[in-house]
């Protein structure tokens, strides 16, 4: 399945862009937050996807398709939805839309996030599972370069209770000005179960007009559709990384670990094996995040070691 995701910032010709990407990368869906819609005197439609329209998203399905996609209604107040959808081949999986933002009253902001208020442990019941969100939160956890944590509550407690993780190429999806400062950030990503999370391929695009990037998904998953998957493993190049030119960046991911590991508890002989397992967890699913983040992905023998 492909999928692509974009904060389209109510732009005509952002949300028009794309749905032009979906049909360019060949998207089976594009999941949109905050695209332009009839009340602000547009009407959106595009002869290769039919639109689903919510609060502040719209999903786009690609009218040819070879996926079902049923959509359930989970609460949020139009800014989440979620589809269920299967394969050919009978597998099934679940896609969610969101929108996690302050909604506005007369252009004052509220304090309320409807996307909270969905029932998150319902659109949580399925093993395969991939949420794609603008979710306007920040951390350290997803974003080495983030600014001070902000919003990100809600996003890390969902991560650690259902135990997910972000998946991005390293890039940052929005960019501010304030005071004449740019500044730059990562808030647009998809978050899946561990086990997904190695069979989907990421990537940005910037070619839009809106203030957020357009953020490309490849998910290899399903094998029974008789398409030849690739049985290469992703590695890094760590020795790159070490070189001369790289040094900054390389002094950079090395601090970064430092001070993400260094908060994790110490394992001594009394500590119990689920202790054990849940540290080595931890351990591996961070540390592919940030290899991700700081080196360049290449392609090793599949008889090479896994780490």
């Amino acid at each position: 399945m492909n999928c692509i995701m974009h904060n389209c910032g109510r732009g005509y010709d952002a949300t028009m862009i794309a749905l032009e990407k979906g049909i360019v990368w060949g998207a089976d869906v594009v999941m949109m937050q905050e695209p332009v819609v009839e009340e602000e005197g547009y009407n959106i439609s595009h002869p290769g996807y039919r639109l689903i329209r919510g609060g502040r998203i719209t999903t786009a399905i690609r009218r040819d398709t070879h996926l079902e996609f049923s959509e359930v209604d989970m609460g949020g107040d139009g800014d989440v939805q979620v589809f269920d959808i299967k394969y050919p081949s009978g597998r099934e999986m679940r896609l969610v839309n969101v929108y996690d933002q302050l909604r506005q009253v007369e252009g004052v902001r509220s304090q309320g996030r409807s996307a909270q208020t969905a029932r998150w442990r319902e659109i949580m019941g399925r093993n395969k599972i991939l949420l794609g969100e603008d979710w306007n939160a920040h951390s350290d956890r997803w974003d080495p370069e983030c600014p001070p944590k902000r919003d990100e509550v809600f996003l890390t407690n969902l991560m650690d209770e259902y135990d997910l993780t972000d998946v991005t190429d390293g890039e940052a999806t929005h960019t501010s000005t304030t005071n004449g400062k740019i500044s730059r950030s990562s808030i647009d990503f998809f978050i899946t179960k561990a086990e997904m999370a190695d069979n989907l391929e990421i990537s940005t695009d910037l070619a839009t007009t809106s203030d957020h990037v357009i953020v490309c998904a490849h998910l290899r998953w399903d094998e029974g559709e008789g398409v030849k998957v690739s049985r290469k493993v992703t590695g890094w190049d760590i020795d790159g990384l070490k070189l001369e030119e790289e040094k900054e960046n390389y002094d950079k991911a090395e601090k970064y670990w430092k001070g993400k590991s260094s908060e994790r508890p110490v394992l001594t002989e009394k500590s119990s094996g689920e202790d054990l397992q849940k540290e080595a967890e931890w351990i591996q699913r961070n540390f592919v995040n940030h290899l991700n983040r700081c080196c360049k992905k290449v392609k090793v023998c599949t008889r090479s070691k896994r780490w």
